[in-house]
């Protein structure tokens, strides 16, 4: 599940995870776990909200942070 960093017209940007991808058909992006930047909860949304919907046409644009298995290098070391 990737997290992303939700870019929103006027508003602070908001972290979350998304199951997918958003489709240039689709209207809405559902966040999962919505969040600041640095982990605490939105003032504008209510503490009990475990998922949102955002219009698409509300935000300008999405950050999609690499995972765990994106970061982790692997190197080969000779003896």
């Amino acid at each position: 599940m990737p997290t992303v960093i939700v870019h929103i017209l006027n508003e602070d940007p908001v972290m979350g995870e998304v199951d997918q991808m958003p489709e240039p058909s689709d209207n809405l992006l559902l966040v999962k776990n919505p969040r600041r930047r640095d982990g605490k909860d939105l003032t504008n949304i209510d503490a009990n909200v475990n998922m949102v919907l955002w219009p698409i046409s509300r935000l300008t644009f999405i950050e999609v942070l690499p995972g765990m298995e994106e970061e982790e290098i692997i190197t080969f070391v000779r003896e």
